[in-house]
């Protein structure tokens, strides 16, 4: 999938890896804020407590911490999703 940098689009200043599929995308430094909610559930707690630079690189990742702390659940496929980007992150380090 051919993908390109676009201005996050709530600070309009930072570039963001995108795709033609995503419509609007923000870069960390806006979700930071947001995704810095207490989890509360042991579980989830555990399954979100990871480096914070996965975060940054990752905007699937941001997104759906993001559902968890607005609906505060997520579905069985999503954490499985979850679970496996983050496995592929850890088997793949991005290479300078």
């Amino acid at each position: 999938m051919a993908s390109y940098k676009r201005l996050c689009y709530r600070c309009k200043k930072n570039y963001v890896p995108a795709s033609w599929k995503d419509k609007f995308v923000t870069c960390y430094d806006c979700t930071k804020k947001e995704s810095s909610v207490e989890i509360q559930d042991p579980k989830m707690k555990e399954l979100f407590n990871i480096p914070e630079d996965y975060y940054k690189e990752n905007s699937f990742l941001r997104n759906i911490k993001l559902s968890y702390i607005r609906y505060n659940s997520l579905t069985d496929r999503q954490i499985e999703a979850f679970k496996e980007t983050v496995k592929k992150l850890k088997n793949n380090p991005k290479k300078k």
